[in-house]
């Protein structure tokens, strides 16, 4: 291939790119994780954070996990280092709150619930944060900014303390504005 048709190409590929984004419409994510496999585990996925109003919309598109349900919580550190994810530290808790599940008046801002795997180990998840729960403001004390997103091997029982009783942690990634 010739230097100038593998350019030509590359400025097409990028001109129809720009133009089909151009036609998406709705809200844009102002945050995005990453989700990368712990050691010996093959989930991994994508966690968007999409400003609606007053309110967080988060969208998550996971795969590689068991079917059944998954413990999802954000942690308080944006530390995926450790091979079983536990630099990411505990569960996000900014209000010093107990754990339980998101409906529950008094649960971490870090305590997204469960998500469920198909058959295939395939998960997708949307739910709604209340803007007094969590910021996507760097630097505020409730941003999720920064922070470490899980998925655990089991699910969230919304009970157990301080965990939930999740079990391992099956993939890691840091929540980043994009």
């Amino acid at each position: 291939m010739n230097i100038r048709f593998a350019a030509s190409a590359g400025i097409a590929a990028s001109a129809i790119l720009l133009s089909a984004c151009a036609g998406m419409s709705g809200p844009k994510p102002i945050a995005v994780a990453d989700l990368k496999p712990t050691q010996g585990n093959n989930a991994g996925g994508t966690v968007s954070f999409i400003q609606k109003g007053d309110q967080i919309l988060v969208d998550a598109r996971i795969d590689g996990l068991a079917p059944g349900q998954h413990g999802f919580h954000v942690h308080e550190k944006g530390d995926c280092s450790a091979p079983d994810g536990m630099s990411a530290g505990g569960h996000f808790n900014p209000g010093s709150m107990n754990h339980g599940g998101p409906s529950h008046d008094n649960h971490h801002a870090g305590d997204l619930g469960n998500v469920e795997a198909d058959g295939s180990g395939k998960a997708n998840l949307q739910v709604t944060l209340p803007g007094k729960q969590v910021s996507m403001k760097e630097g505020d004390a409730n941003s999720i900014i920064g922070k470490a997103l899980i998925v655990h091997a089991d699910p969230d029982d919304y009970k157990t303390q301080p965990t939930g009783n999740s079990g391992k942690r099956v993939a890691c990634g840091v929540v980043k504005p994009v």
